[in-house]
């Protein structure tokens, strides 16, 4: 069924109209062909999350509960991770950037919008996925759709990190700015279905969470901190306040330039539906121009 479920969902973002970018940007796909991983509700990397992420990120359990499901065991849980690589086309313009003035830089236009228009994907993807999996007589659910996925009073901390649980799933590990180098690369967006369908779980390939990236691996590359014009990113990691801070004004200068072309965005935090303003368009120019942005660098040696 896993097999079955891959082909379904690589058809469905290959022909849904929600994958495609508005004509004056070419009118081609935002993703490119997607990759499932799936991983074990019992697996107990997900009790080391608690302490990662945050004591209050959920285990599938926890999850399945808070999306109003019947209670059963955690190992008659699985997990499906999918990672949505963003197409060749975006990639390749984004490599430039947009300097407004001194001190502000946005990411081209193509990503702009194609960021500000994912969301929607993922989330009909899940409705696609969970719908295939009740037609199959099994349960599902997704915490995108379902479950509060902010947690307000503690900054940065999610109470289902869709990276983690990608990690989780053998679908990558984690580089210098916090993203996952899969496969395809650190230039994609994820998300997760949970249920109780008993589909193979695919085997993490390492345990170590930065075996792809070429800094933690082998001490060479740092080109994201080069990519980085804000100073967020150094040898010594990811700095979340202050990529925050800068995130905020880019997202607030690239909303105001496309205004009329983006989609509004909506988020359940701490119970209460609002609206997102600035209206997410993304940053990733550290995702931009560098040996992971479409690819693990360390495949060839992994292998």
């Amino acid at each position: 069924m896993k097999e079955e479920l891959e082909q379904y969902v690589i058809e469905f973002v290959a022909s849904t109209e929600l994958n495609r970018l508005p004509e004056k940007y070419g009118g081609g796909p935002v993703f490119s062909t997607p990759m499932i991983g799936i991983s074990r509700g019992d697996d107990p990397i997900y009790q080391k999350f608690k302490e990662v992420v945050g004591p209050k990120h959920l285990t599938p359990l926890e999850l399945w509960l808070a999306c109003e499901q019947v209670e059963i065991s955690a190992s008659d849980l699985r997990i499906i991770s999918i990672v949505f690589p963003y197409d060749n086309k975006i990639r390749k313009e984004s490599k430039n950037i947009i300097e407004v003035r001194k001190g502000l830089i946005l990411p081209q236009e193509i990503y702009s919008i194609a960021r500000n228009y994912e969301k929607e994907i993922r989330q009909e993807t899940c409705r696609q996925i969970i719908n295939f999996l009740k037609n199959k007589g099994y349960k599902a659910d997704a915490s995108l759709i379902s479950v509060d996925n902010l947690i307000t009073k503690e900054a940065f901390h999610s109470n289902w990190s869709e990276r983690h649980i990608a990690f989780a799933a053998g679908l990558g590990t984690f580089s210098l700015t916090d993203a996952l180098i899969s496969e395809v690369g650190c230039n994609i967006r994820i998300v997760s279905v949970i249920t109780d369908a008993p589909l193979e779980v695919t085997p993490r390939r390492s345990d170590d969470p930065y075996a792809n990236c070429l800094f933690y691996a082998k001490g060479i590359c740092k080109k994201c901190v080069e990519r980085c014009p804000y100073g967020c990113i150094s040898e010594n990691g990811h700095n979340r306040m202050m990529c925050a801070a800068n995130y905020g004004r880019v997202e607030l200068r690239a909303t105001k330039r496309l205004e009329s072309m983006l989609k509004p965005h909506y988020r359940r935090v701490n119970g209460v539906l609002i609206q997102q303003f600035p209206t997410p368009t993304g940053c990733a120019l550290c995702q931009f121009e560098v040996p992971c942005m479409d690819k693990n660098p360390m495949a060839n040696e992994q292998k």
